[in-house]
């Protein structure tokens, strides 16, 4: 098979499981609002529990047991966690940096990625004003 006929099929395993990590996001939204009704953002904070268990399950099962390939990974771990939260994966690659021996590199990209991300939900809102 040649390259672009590779990233073609890598590109639709990945967006057939980012379809399914949306639409469950979405329906875990929905339902949320009904179990609660105060200003805590529980569908959000389910779902970025639940992809970081997810992505941890499937990154493991891939790394310790080889029970799953990478076409796998590519469907599970980028695909339907990229689609259920993109935190699962900022997650994941925290803990990658501090599992290697790399703590500060860690915390340095959990603070920036945090900050950085504050403000430009800020700045994006500010240029519109």
């Amino acid at each position: 098979m040649n390259r672009n006929m590779e990233l073609f099929k890598a590109m639709l395993i990945a967006g057939a499981g980012g379809f399914l990590g949306t639409c469950l996001r979405y329906l875990i939204g929905v339902f949320a609002k009904h179990w609660c009704s105060g200003t805590f953002p529980l569908g959000t904070f389910i779902v970025n529990a639940l992809g970081c268990f997810v992505i941890g399950l499937v990154c493991g099962l891939s790394e310790k047991s080889g029970m799953l390939n990478g076409n796998h990974v590519l469907l599970l771990a980028t695909g339907f966690c990229g689609g259920f939260t993109t935190f699962s994966a900022f997650a994941n690659e925290a803990w990658v940096l501090g599992s290697k021996g790399d703590m500060l590199l860690s915390v340095f990209y959990i603070a920036a990625s945090v900050m950085v991300g504050i403000a430009c939900v800020w700045l994006g809102r500010v240029l519109l004003n």
